[in-house]
């Protein structure tokens, strides 16, 4: 009966940790998604963009939300992901990759860009008007639930997954100190106090022994 006990009180912990492990990963899993999405370029007043081609495959394939910050454009290097309009005063942008920087006698400078997926480089070459900013970072398959949402439902969205993580984190922290209060405090097994039932037959075999 008593290993029956500690066999369901080993189950017990064993589920308990699970449980606290994976709820404890989903939250921060969301947490990071928040932060990467709306957090982050909000503060750092970078711009979120969905790929919506795939002509930058596999870097950033469609789907993919690229966060672009602002860069000078005279500090871009061949090989940075650029984010620019296609037209001067469009806005409708494109993100591909610079193979070549440009800088004619006066000086002007250009770039030369191609999509990692694609044969051959764009045909007419970027200026620095058209940079909106160089790629920093990139969260993949969440692109398109990002453009499902309005701007002002992202901020609502926010503010309540934020609070109800808040609350949610709260309830585990105080539900797991509760239940290491009551294994602290349960009282022993008063069966692994009992004299074992072959005791006093060894102790009489001992005394017939000195006999």
């Amino acid at each position: 009966m008593t290993h029956a006990v500690k066999g369901a009180d080993q189950s017990a912990g064993v589920w308990w940790w699970i449980r606290n492990i994976v709820s404890w990963v989903l939250l921060l899993g969301v947490l990071a998604i928040l932060l990467s999405t709306i957090v982050i370029p909000r503060l750092t007043g970078s711009m979120p963009f969905t790929v919506l081609t795939g002509s930058m495959q596999p870097t950033y394939p469609p789907g993919t939300l690229i966060v672009v910050r602002p860069q000078d454009p005279a500090q871009l290097e061949t090989g940075d992901a650029i984010t620019y309009q296609m037209e001067s005063g469009n806005p409708t942008v494109v993100t591909h990759r610079i193979t070549m920087v440009r800088r004619n006698s006066a000086g002007d400078l250009t770039f030369v860009t191609q999509g990692d997926a694609n044969p051959v480089a764009d045909q007419n070459p970027v200026v620095p008007e058209q940079v909106r900013g160089k790629v920093w970072y990139s969260v993949p398959y969440i692109g398109y639930v990002y453009n499902a949402i309005t701007g002002q439902m992202r901020s609502v969205m926010l503010t309540v997954v934020v609070g109800a993580l808040s609350i949610y984190a709260v309830v585990m922290f105080i539900g797991a100190v509760r239940d290491r209060s009551r294994r602290r405090s349960a009282p022993a097994d008063p069966q692994s106090s009992e004299p074992s039932a072959t005791a006093p037959r060894v102790e009489q075999q001992e005394r017939h022994s000195h006999v």
